[in-house]
């Protein structure tokens, strides 16, 4: 071992030792923020389902590649980070002796075939990830999806990834010249091929496995000091967070909403205590300990902020800024916690004044932010951040470490709304009428069945017939609002024609209570959702069909907490059954030109993408056979990828305030294709779309549901 060797030696090893040191450190701090969490059991069950679900999700990319270009560049960074790990460990052998290298492996003509042509790969990968982040520098694109990440940070782990698959190449490329390699071309031709144009130097190696190592430790030392670097942590974080994701079949946390919980159990509201049981979250330590994971796990990618119909219509909520705000509080409060403090329900300090002595000044001031609060208040959520939350999903949607952030959102809403009696004033009128009238509207209940007026056929009511297949929900736009009575009474003609046997409620049915469990208000869903789960099991009912999705939602997915089982189908899924069992025949094509908007609900919620495609298919084709999406002018966003229309989250009673309106965005959209009819399939995104087509002076352009389009191609003179 010459003098460079020693030398080098001595500080890889030095480095090294402070590197580990460090991240160890780090990892103990993140555990203990995590564990500061409130428990939840459900997510230890079903271990195999959950390895099956990680191993997908990080191996096969599944989330990834749905953005084609960065995910497979993104696949083959890191395969390369876990691959060439080994190569780094290489290194320390080089160090030692340039004729050295990694035992067992090292000598392994497959492993160094593999670890070339991931070499290869990588690079042009990671400088793929490089130019598209400095084409979207959030200084240059104002809705850069970057906009808010910490970019000194993702360009460090970006260059020193490209300056370790470099200095790779580096090393090998002097052992050849020196002749200590002694793999075949045929394995390593990037190696031999630069090799042949370095020159010899047994120097050389030692010091390029030194930076190597260098640069590699410099790494772990930053990420070291800085337990919040996502963007770094993630790579190892990522398996953990997917692992323990809501659903361990890897469906994203959508559909349902996380039951509200106090210390891991679900709350009985009629036993319930406001000073023993936490209502929701009010301070970040009330979250779950899978929440305090999934803010420390957060990449900074923006995918959810890009897709977010609120930050693209200039509101200021962002999903990636609300969790990199709860993050860095979760962090910067954890010394205060940690030292026992803490406030109770109450408001009163738990920590002693000895237990609170050693604390820092900024971990005691940051304790006292309050979790949801304005500029002046020093909040850490702003409000209007919180109530522009329309929870259509798409950040949950195309997270991919999934971050549930919805769950998160509406938690923070139920504290503001149960126990804090703070939320935008309008909502007010909805909540009264809710617990009034039994709907958002405040019409008197004994006219839920209006709609029945002037049809050609009576329309049967449970308890009138005891022989139904389905039980048909109207909903509360169904019975009320004037264009949902259209959708309501298209679906009855056609089920009618079809010989469907249904029945319907009647005044007997009340709202299932979506929009007051997503503003937050968890006693008034379970007022209304127990209700109606006593009034349908006394029906009898075993299928129920929904013309609403967040009814069909709500009882498909929600009601099964309070011991509800039955199938629900939206319409458009039986629409579809009844088109291609010949029940319903369409006849007149549908002229103009038509699109079809997903409802989130409908469609990223619940994954029904094709069935309203099938149907609108058949209308336009008159009579052939029904082929999803066949002659529709599709929109740029659509299916899983759908720009919300503005209604959902309860933001259907609320005003927009602030910047363009979302219904505005979206029917833009729809406008750009040319059709001359707007197919949706939901009574919320009806009105919000015909509202930015009035906006938009286009009133010869017609919103129109599934159900009426394919009654008038079934029906032509109806």
């Amino acid at each position: 071992m010459g003098g460079v060797q020693i030398v080098s030696t001595v500080i890889a090893v030095a480095v090294t030792a402070v590197a580990v040191a460090l991240v160890v450190r780090a990892v103990r701090q993140m555990l203990a923020v995590i564990r500061l969490g409130q428990p939840d059991p459900t997510r230890s069950g079903q271990r195999a389902a959950r390895w099956k679900t990680m191993l997908t999700e990080t191996f096969g990319h599944t989330k990834m590649f749905k953005w084609s270009v960065v995910g497979a560049a993104h696949w083959l960074v890191m395969i390369g980070f876990i691959v060439l790990s080994t190569l780094v460990a290489g290194a320390y052998f080089e160090v030692v002796n340039p004729e050295w290298e990694l035992p067992i492996l090292g000598g392994w003509d497959v492993f160094a075939f593999v670890t070339e042509w991931i070499g290869i790969l990588g690079i042009p990968a990671i400088i793929v990830l490089i130019v598209i982040r400095l084409r979207q520098l959030p200084s240059r694109t104002s809705n850069s999806r970057f906009a808010g990440s910490t970019m000194w940070q993702a360009f460090f782990v970006e260059y020193v990834i490209l300056s370790v698959l470099v200095l790779g190449f580096g090393i090998r490329g002097f052992k050849v010249s020196s002749g200590l390699f002694h793999h075949p071309v045929w394995a390593t031709p990037f190696s031999h091929a630069l090799g042949a144009i370095l020159p010899a130097s047994l120097t050389a190696i030692t010091i390029t496995a030194l930076i190597k190592i260098l640069v590699s430790m410099g790494w772990a030392i930053t990420i070291g000091l800085n337990p919040t670097m996502g963007v770094a942590w993630h790579r190892f974080l990522a398996f953990f967070n997917i692992y323990f994701k809501r659903n361990a079949d890897g469906a994203p946390a959508l559909g349902a909403l996380k039951p509200m919980t106090s210390n891991g159990a679900p709350i009985d509201l009629e036993e319930a205590d406001p000073e023993k049981d936490t209502f929701g979250v009010s301070q970040v330590e009330h979250f779950g300990w899978k929440g305090l994971l999934d803010f420390s796990t957060c990449t900074e990618c923006g995918r959810c902020q890009s897709q977010c119909p609120a930050w693209n219509t200039g509101k200021p909520l962002s999903p990636k800024l609300i969790v990199l705000s709860l993050r860095d509080h979760a962090y910067a409060k954890a010394p205060y916690l940690l030292a026992g403090g803490g406030k109770d329900l109450s408001g009163e300090e738990k920590g002693t004044a000895e237990q609170l002595a050693g604390v820092n000044v900024l971990a005691l001031a940051e304790a006292e932010r309050p979790l949801i609060g304005g500029a002046a208040e020093l909040g850490v959520i702003d409000p209007d951040a919180l109530w522009s939350c329309t929870t259509c999903g798409a950040c949950v949607e195309q997270c991919p470490v999934d971050i549930e952030h919805v769950d998160h959102i509406v938690d923070m809403r139920r504290y503001q709304v149960m126990i804090e009696s703070s939320f935008p004033s309008e909502a007010g009128a909805m909540l009264r009428n809710l617990e009034n009238k039994g709907n958002p509207w405040g019409a008197p209940p004994n006219t839920r069945e209006d709609w029945t007026k002037g049809l050609d056929f009576a329309v049967p009511r449970v308890g009138e017939t005891d022989e139904f297949e389905y039980l048909f929900w109207v909903g509360c736009a169904g019975a009320f609002e004037d264009k949902a009575k259209k959708t309501t009474r298209a679906v009855a003609t056609l089920l009618n024609e079809a010989g469907v046997s249904f029945a319907i409620l009647g005044n007997n049915e009340t709202c299932t209570g979506d929009p007051a469990r997503r503003i937050g208000n968890e006693f008034v869903y379970q007022m209304l959702a127990q209700q109606n789960v006593e009034t349908i099991k006394e029906s009898g009912a075993l299928k129920i069909v929904a013309t609403c999705p967040h009814c069909f939602n709500t009882i498909g997915n929600e009601y099964k907490e309070l011991g509800l089982e039955v199938e629900v189908v939206h319409h458009t899924e039986l629409l579809a059954h009844l088109v291609k069992t010949g029940k319903l025949t369409p006849v007149a094509p549908v002229d103009g030109g038509l699109t079809y908007h997903d409802p989130c609900y409908l469609g990223r919620h619940n994954r029904v993408f094709t069935p309203p495609r099938e149907v609108l298919g058949a209308a336009i084709g008159a009579g052939a056979a029904p082929t999803a999406g066949t002659g529709i002018l599709e929109m740029g966003r659509r299916e899983e990828r759908s720009f919300c229309c503005g209604a959902g989250g309860a933001r259907m009673w609320m005003e927009e305030r602030i910047g363009k309106r979302i219904n505005v965005e979206r029917t833009e959209e729809a406008l750009a294709t040319g059709a001359k009819t707007i197919a949706v399939g939901c009574p919320f995104c009806s009105t919000m779309i015909t509202d930015g087509v009035r906006s938009k002076g286009q009133e010869e352009v017609e919103v129109i549901d599934v159900a009426s389009v394919l009654l008038r191609s079934v029906k032509p003179t109806t």
